[in-house]
């Protein structure tokens, strides 16, 4: 006789030190090592397992029936769908949670430049603590062990948006794994601030990034007339310090914005093969097939990573008042990753200018993600996107896979198939963190009420700010 499964709703997690969980079904591309797949298994995209939780790390990962329970406690999940917390590799902390305030008025991309532009001029250091722990309470609340966050570091901003995720990065530790990127537009390197930057970032353990186009331009067009030595300084003071390197490229769906390539040939001839990080690269998918295929051939020779913010990108590119828009803005994820590229998916911006919507949640980013990039028809490999590809990019390995040894921090879906995991927003998911329940909650948003409100504490007028990012 079937066992008939526990309600979700009614699920009690053990607060054993030791304990059994049993008939999980967790994706392939989620699992390190074989545990005795079945073509069943293969042909669902899913390994059916019992798990060993052990001092808070997964002990031993068996075939489904398998556990060796003698004593003690054990969970039966009925064969629902469990994940490790998800990577946002990718995100602005800095900006988050200012679209009530700075709101973009028409949504475009030339809009979303002048309100940041206006709203850096409130980032005191309360201000960046208030919406950054907002934030990452957000997403460790729904699942996220990780982010890698750029953090504008024009010459007036830097200090103070470093000094803050510094503080984050200290509070948050243990929780949710910090990273910090700079984000400048990459002209600034011409002169002195790029080396003071490039040893601001090293000082702070960062990540030495920059958009590629100029100060001065509203959105990307043709790659600056100097970019070939631009980028050589950029790789240049990365090796003296050290530093991997994440860049913003091509964020527009112009075709004539095509910087990508510049990027790929300066890793190669500096060195830097399997250190650099790609974000966005949107006009790669308006290109001629022919100049597409032959910048993807060198992003595969340079090693380079790529990060897709599909969220984001489908919601500015191509847009225009009373216009709908013909293409989703995002770039060319299943050429790159016939090519062996690393590929990772991400949350980009949240509440601001950029993106007016978003809750940080990983979960959120992977299902629009596979409808957007159509990572589905099968669907077992797009989790790759949240888990392993971001861990591979950030260099974390204890992050984004389910494998013996690891911290047994988990998701549990009311799912037994990914395509249930996908049909639905699981605002009932499990969160377990050492292997302990969470009772972490998403903030309520009148926490931000005030900050929305209240006013511009530096003087300067619109026009007299710096140029935006």
């Amino acid at each position: 006789m079937a066992t008939v499964p526990t309600p979700f709703a009614d699920t009690v997690w053990p607060d054993a030190q030791s304990y059994w969980v049993r008939n999980a079904r967790v994706p392939l591309a989620l699992l390190t090592g074989s545990h005795g797949l079945t073509a069943e298994d293969r042909d669902n995209g899913s390994a059916h397992i019992d798990m060993l939780i052990e001092r808070g790390a997964i002990a031993r990962i068996v075939p489904a029936g398998k556990a060796l329970v003698a004593a003690g406690e054990a969970l039966e999940l009925h064969g629902r769908q469990v994940w490790p917390m998800l990577i946002d590799v990718h995100t602005h902390l800095d900006r988050a949670h200012t679209v009530v305030r700075s709101p973009n008025v028409n949504g475009t991309f030339a809009d979303a430049v002048a309100a940041t532009q206006a709203d850096r001029l409130r980032w005191t250091h309360a201000d960046l603590l208030a919406r950054m722990s907002f934030g990452l309470r957000c997403a460790y609340a729904h699942g996220v062990s990780a982010i890698r966050t750029h953090l504008d570091s024009v010459p007036e901003q830097a200090e103070r948006s470093w000094r803050a995720f510094a503080d984050m990065r200290t509070e948050w530790q243990g929780r949710v794994a910090l990273q910090g990127v700079s984000l400048v537009p990459i002209d600034l390197f011409r002169g002195e601030w790029g080396d003071k930057l490039a040893a601001l970032v090293a000082k702070s353990g960062g990540i030495l990034g920059a958009v590629t186009r100029a100060a001065s331009a509203g959105a990307h067009g043709a790659p600056l007339e100097d970019l070939d030595a631009l980028l050589d300084r950029l790789f240049r003071l990365a090796a003296r310090h050290d530093l991997d390197i994440d860049l913003h490229v091509d964020e527009s769906g112009d075709p004539r914005a095509a910087a990508l390539p510049y990027v790929a040939r300066a890793a190669i001839r500096n060195g830097y093969q399997g250190r650099v990080t790609c974000g966005h690269c949107c006009s790669l998918a308006v290109q001629p097939e022919p100049e597409a295929d032959r910048t993807l051939d060198l992003v595969a020779e340079a090693k380079i990573a790529i990060v897709t913010l599909p969220t984001v990108n489908l919601y500015l590119q191509d847009r225009g008042s009373g216009r709908t828009p013909r293409w989703r803005g995002v770039t060319l994820v299943h050429e790159m990753r016939r090519r062996g590229i690393v590929v990772a998916a991400a949350g980009d911006n949240c509440r601001d200018c950029f993106y007016a919507y978003g809750d940080h949640d990983m979960v959120d980013t992977f299902r629009q993600a596979v409808r957007i990039l159509h990572l589905d028809h099968p669907l077992a490999e797009a989790p790759t996107l949240v888990g392993p590809a971001p861990a591979t990019i950030a260099r974390l390995s204890d992050h984004g896979r389910i494998q013996e040894g690891a911290p047994a921090r988990l998701l549990v879906f009311n799912a037994r198939t990914l395509s249930e995991v996908v049909s639905r927003p699981h605002a009932d998911r499990i969160v377990i963190d050492s292997g302990r329940r969470s009772s972490a909650r998403a903030p309520d948003y009148s926490e931000m009420w005030e900050a929305a409100t209240a006013a511009n504490p530096r003087s300067a007028t619109h026009a007299d700010a710096p140029a935006a990012l």
